[in-house]
Order: structure tokens, then C-alpha cells, then sequence
């Protein structure tokens, strides 16, 4: 009888599925073996695309004339740092008594291209190999998918996106990066007093450069601009409560160009005006105001969607203060500690499947203290079962792995964490449980008021019924950096009584005035974006949409991937392209960023459009799914390159640049030369 090889793509991993065989296994130089198993490891990649040189020692002298550079046919090679264990693998992988080979690389695009890669190098052939895909690494999860592994073919579209995915960043890497610092480079370099500069593009990186900078520049160019709102004051039986006028109609004022919208004016003469016309009209009518219209509505709120890799890297930021990077190392650390389900996900539901086995999740999450009775709550409702019906599972709204939720296993391992993952974890597991409680409740009340024909709106909105809202309200909790709220949600904070008195008027009732004021307000920029925000900026097509149920509608159609984002804006960073506040997470350009910015935006302009970068990241996702060819998506690829590559060829347009850097490095101090991002005061 042959034996099984087990490929896992870290040795830590390896060792779990080790553990969850069950075996007694030898420990061997890069593997560990049984009387009928094998387990061995990647380390990370093996195996990498060659530089252009590996095809002929001409490309190594970076020259127009070699461009653009489009192999046939794409060559590999082992990384040299891990030689020895690619040898190890592929000694295995051939030894005869290796019957049956199990893939056990992470459970997605990349983690598939991964073990291809090594089967290409190692040329495995007449071996039966089988994909193991889970979602998590407990043991009843490893001995699932090991059970219920697909013969390797059915994820042959995975691995043809995952091919193309590499070619595109390599391709668009090589030839726009050698392109445009051989056309530009020099300018910049001549303007930074260096030596050399190289400009380096992505298909991705690039894109993100071209929103940090367009979001820096619409703060320059925006003018604060000073409006004043007329607000009255009321006692109701003692309680004080604002009223906000608007120009509705029916107003002196409506349609004026005087306004600023239809709640202030655009001169504060104007409003003083106003406000001696209403002032006058209450010492005639006894100081009160008359009820025009009251309106009570109860309003619910469901909890929010579970985590998926994108939302979690935005709460980490804005909470704990932490980059996306260092959000997925935690969430991968987690995973591996089996304490959630895999991170590098899209989807926020769960499947029916998962669903129906929710109550084991739940049960293990009773010897987690801060989730005990909740946890205890939801098994004795029973509504644990009837999560299945929800809006949190949806089948059609997962492709590679569901929502990342508590495994409800690996609890001991909390002990070790550090104080920032463990606030990670109960976040997780508080999103986890908000699911299965009922909505949280807000009485509404909507009053408009009237004085000399003019109308003025209070709104008021009260908790009522906590609902979710209820769940671990005193998590996460970070000893180094406490977050901002307890949560991610905001309850309103209105008296109740107020509540009670106000809903006791009725169209045509007084209130007594107290005071009328003017109150100046300003106009904001737009805010910068943060590691957090630009995660789901990315997400989202280049969009920073806030509502959750927009944002799911659009999904798939993001830039880049939930794998590959913390990455990119780490690289941008690293490059000196853009600066990251630690203590913030705020984003912004270096005047090299910028530099770099005007020349892409005067060359290949496309690469900072969001909407085109996007589709080529919905494009491999079709080549997955098997809509389109491999040869179809290289086709376009290979035309957009040599396009774009006569273009500026052929543009001549260098000599534009030094002024458009000139009125970039306005905006910056002597040290963004080094590529800092220090502003000049007063520039902001």
C-alpha cells in the first residue's frame, strides 16, 4: 500500500495537520513521516518568476529598446533562500511509495499558485493529487477537508487566474517601471539633487498612490467657506431642546440665493436679519412657538455584517491605532492558533452549511469568559437555529471561504496573546454573537415647530431596547492602546424624559421660547484617508462608501485583493511614496509620491484610474469562475502593454514636469527631498 504526502504551505501548518492525523510520525530533515504518511512544507513561495535577464543577459541593462518585454513563454526558477526544502519537496513528491499527493496550501488564489508552481518545477507527473480546502485548522476542519478533497483539476481555473494574476504584476511591473524611469526618471532625480531615481509602477500600487494623492490635493485646492444657522431654544416643563430653522417652503427665505443650503445663510447680516424679524414676532405672541407637525416612529437596527479581512483591518485601525498589515498578522496568528476561521476572506455571511453547525461554535465559546453568557443565552433561546433564515447566511454571496468568525476552540491559547490581538479577538467574537441577538430599538420623534411663518426641526432619537447593542459592551479590551469606543457602534444619548414630555404635544400646542442664537459653522475638507479607510476605499472600487449593504452590493469589484492590500500600501510606504502616521494610521503623500503621481498622470494615466484597475481584478475573477479563457484575459493584457508603451514612446513630454514638481514641493519642506512627507506649516 502506497503512502499519502501531505504539502502544507508553512511548517506550522504542517505540523496540525500532522497533529490532527494522528499518527506517530518520525521527525526527518524538512518532514515528518509514518508508516502511511508523509508531511512536508513550503516555506511560503519556493518557487519565483525569473528576471528578464534569466531569458537573455541584454535585459539586464535596463533600455527603450528592449521594450516592451512579452515572453511567449514565462520562465521560473527555485528561490535560492530555500533551495534546500524545494529539493526536499520534490524528492518527495517522486518518491515511488508516494501514491496519493494532498494539497494543503492555504484555501485560495494564492496559496493554489503556491503548490503549482512547485508541481511545475518538480514536474510531477502520474501522481494522483487531490486539494484539501478549509477554513479553518481544527482538527475536525483538517480531517473534513481531507476527507472531501477534489481531485486537483476542479481548481484548474483557480490556478489559471492565480498564473495571470503574477504575469500582470510582473509585466506591468517590469516594462512601466523601466518605461517611465528611463523617459522620466532623470527629472526627478534632477530635482531631488540624486544621483538616480527609479519609478516604480504597479497595477495595483500605483492606483493607490493616484487616491492618496487626488484625496491631498482636493484638501489644498478646498476653501473653507463660513455659514451661520438660526437655532431656537425651547423649555418644555424644564427641558431644554433645540429646534433648527430651514428655509422649507413657505419661507421668506426659501429659494434665496442668500442660503447656504436651506439651514443657514451665506452672510451673517442676513441671518441677524432674520433673527430680529423672529425676535420681534415672539414678544407680540407671548414668547412660543407653535407645534406644527409631530411625528413618533420606532426604528430598528440590525447587527452589522460579520467580518471579512477588509472590515476587521478598518476597525483594527481606527480602534487600536493599528496598520492592515499588522492586522492581518494577527488575524493570521489567531487562525493559526485555531482560535477563528481563515482571515484572508471577502465574504461577510456564512454558509447554510456552517450555519446548521453554528451550536458547535457557540458551545466552545462558553469557556471564553467575556462571551460565557451570551453564549450560554443563545443555545438556551435557541437562536443559534434559526440563524440559517438570516441575512447572515447566504450561499451565493461566498466564493472561497465564509465570514471569518471564532472557531470556539484553541481558547487556552489566549493566555499567550499580547494585549492588541486579544482586543482583535473580541472583536471577532462580539461580531460573532451580535448576530444571533434580535435588533436594537430607537424611539424616533420628529417635531416641527413655527414662529412668524418660519419653521424649525428638533429630531430626537432614544435607545430603547438594546438589543445587540447588549453584547460584551465592556470588549475588546487593550492594555497598551485602548480603542476609541467599547464598540463599533454609537447609541444616542438623549433623555428619555425628554422623550416622554415632547411626545406629549400635539399639532397646535405652544412651547415656550427660551433663546434665539446664530451659530457659525464652517465647511470641511474632505478627510484624509487612514490605513483603515483605504483598505475599504480599495474594497470598494476606489469609493469609501459607508453603508455596509451598499458596500456588499458592489463587492468583487475591488482593487486588488483581501490578501494583497495591507501588502500594497506597506510597499508604498517602504518606497517612500507615502508617509503613515503610526499614532493615526493617517495616510499621505512624500513629494516623491506626488512626483511620481504627475509623471504616471502624464504617461499612462489609466493605471490611476480606480474603475480600470478594478475591472482587471474583476477579470481574473471571471478566468476563476471560468467565464473567460486564460488566452482571452493574455490577449488584452499583452495589448494594453505595448499600447501604453508606444504611447509614451512617443509623447516627448518630459520637459512639462519641472513645473508641475515645483508646485507639488510648494507644499513641502526641505526633507521631503528625502522623500519625507513633512509638510510646510500653514500648507495643510
Amino acid at each position: 500500500m502506497g503512502k499519502s504526502l501531505y504539502l502544507a504551505e508553512k511548517p506550522s501548518v504542517a505540523m496540525e495537520f500532522a497533529r490532527a492525523l494522528g499518527e506517530q510520525m518520525t521527525r526527518c530533515d524538512g518532514y515528518l513521516e509514518s508508516e502511511n504518511t508523509v508531511v512536508t512544507w513550503c516555506v511560503g513561495h519556493l518557487v519565483t518568476m525569473s528576471y528578464p535577464e534569466a531569458y537573455d543577459e541584454k535585459y539586464k541593462r535596463w533600455s527603450l529598446e528592449t521594450l516592451p518585454f512579452i515572453p511567449e513563454t514565462f520562465r521560473y526558477e527555485v528561490i535560492p533562500s530555500v533551495k534546500k526544502q524545494f529539493g526536499i519537496v520534490r524528492g518527495l513528491l517522486h518518491r515511488k511509495d508516494v501514491e496519493v499527493i494532498y494539497v494543503c496550501t492555504d484555501s485560495g488564489r494564492e496559496g493554489e499558485y503556491i503548490y503549482r508552481l512547485v508541481a511545475q518545477m518538480a514536474q510531477v507527473k502520474g501522481k494522483q493529487q487531490r486539494r484539501v480546502w478549509i477554513d479553518s485548522q481544527t482538527r475536525e476542519e483538517i480531517l473534513r477537508g481531507i476527507r472531501e478533497a477534489k481531485d486537483l483539476s476542479a481548481y484548474d481555473t483557480l490556478s489559471d487566474s492565480a498564473y495571470l494574476r503574477a504575469k500582470e504584476d510582473y509585466l506591468m511591473g517590469i516594462n512601466f517601471s523601466r518605461l517611465l524611469t528611463l523617459t522620466y526618471g532623470n527629472s526627478i532625480s534632477n530635482y531631488l539633487g540624486e544621483k538616480s531615481s527609479v519609478i516604480s509602477v504597479g497595477r495595483v500600487m500605483t492606483c493607490v498612490l493616484g487616491m492618496v494623492v487626488r484625496r491631498e490635493r482636493e484638501i489644498r485646492s478646498f476653501v473653507r467657506t463660513p455659514f451661520y444657522r438660526i437655532i431656537a431654544v425651547y423649555n418644555a416643563d424644564g427641558s431644554v431642546f433645540e429646534g433648527e430653522w430651514r428655509a422649507v417652503e413657505g419661507s421668506a427665505f426659501a429659494q434665496s440665493p442668500k442660503l447656504y443650503k436651506e439651514n443657514g445663510f451665506k452672510d451673517k447680516k442676513d441671518a441677524q436679519h432674520l433673527l430680529q424679524l423672529l425676535q420681534q414676532a415672539l414678544l407680540t405672541n407671548g414668547s412660543s412657538a407653535l407645534v406644527t407637525n409631530l411625528q413618533k416612529k420606532t426604528e430598528k437596527k440590525n447587527a452589522p455584517l460579520l467580518y471579512n479581512l477588509a472590515e476587521l483591518q478598518n476597525d483594527c485601525s481606527r480602534l487600536f491605532r493599528i496598520s492592515p498589515d499588522q492586522t492581518l498578522q494577527i488575524a493570521q496568528e489567531l487562525y493559526e492558533k485555531k482560535l477563528i476561521t481563515y482571515p484572508r476572506t471577502d465574504a461577510r455571511v456564512l454558509s447554510s452549511a456552517v450555519a446548521k453547525e453554528i451550536g458547535r461554535n457557540l458551545g466552545g465559546l462558553k469557556g471564553f469568559e467575556p462571551a460565557a453568557p451570551y453564549a450560554d443565552h443563545i443555545l438556551e433561546t435557541g437562536s443559534d437555529r434559526a440563524i440559517v433564515r438570516s441575512r447572515y447566511v447566504n450561499d451565493k454571496q461566498i466564493t472561497d471561504h465564509y465570514a471569518m468568525i471564532p472557531t470556539g476552540q484553541g481558547i487556552s491559547a489566549l493566555k499567550g496573546l499580547s494585549a492588541t490581538s486579544y482586543g482583535v479577538y473580541c472583536l471577532v467574537v462580539k461580531r460573532f454573537l451580535q448576530i444571533f441577538y434580535p435588533p436594537a430599538q430607537f424611539q424616533k420623534l420628529s417635531l416641527e415647530t413655527e414662529i412668524h411663518k418660519e419653521h424649525f426641526f428638533t429630531n430626537i432619537r432614544v435607545l430603547t431596547e438594546e438589543g445587540y447593542l447588549s453584547v460584551m459592551k465592556n470588549e475588546p479590551a487593550s492594555q497598551s492602546r485602548q480603542p476609541e469606543e467599547s464598540g463599533t457602534e454609537k447609541t444616542d444619548a438623549a433623555d428619555p424624559g425628554l422623550l416622554s414630555r415632547l411626545s406629549g404635544l400635539k399639532k397646535g400646542d405652544s412651547i415656550f421660547v427660551q433663546d434665539l442664537q446664530i451659530r457659525e459653522g464652517e465647511t470641511s475638507p474632505p478627510r484624509r484617508y487612514n490605513s483603515g479607510s483605504m483598505i475599504l476605499a480599495m474594497e470598494n472600487a476606489g469609493s469609501l462608501i459607508e453603508d455596509e449593504d451598499l458596500r456588499e452590493q458592489i463587492k468583487g469589484s475591488g482593487i486588488g485583493t483581501s490578501a494583497t492590500r495591507a501588502e500594497i500600501l506597506k510597499k508604498l510606504v517602504t518606497i517612500r511614496y507615502l508617509g503613515l502616521n503610526k499614532k493615526t494610521q493617517v495616510l499621505s503623500p512624500t513629494l516623491r509620491g506626488e512626483m511620481v503621481y504627475d509623471v504616471v498622470d502624464h504617461s499612462i494615466r489609466s493605471l490611476l484610474n480606480p474603475d480600470l484597475t478594478a475591472s482587471w481584478e474583476k477579470g481574473l475573477t471571471y478566468v476563476a469562475e471560468g467565464s473567460i479563457s486564460s488566452e482571452e484575459y493574455m490577449e488584452k493584457l499583452r495589448s494594453f502593454i505595448i499600447r501604453r508603451t508606444d504611447a509614451v514612446m512617443n509623447s516627448h513630454n518630459q520637459n512639462q514636469m519641472r513645473p508641475l514638481y515645483e508646485q507639488a514641493a510648494a507644499f513641502y519642506s526641505s526633507a521631503a527631498a528625502r522623500g519625507l512627507s513633512t509638510r510646510r506649516s500653514g500648507k495643510r
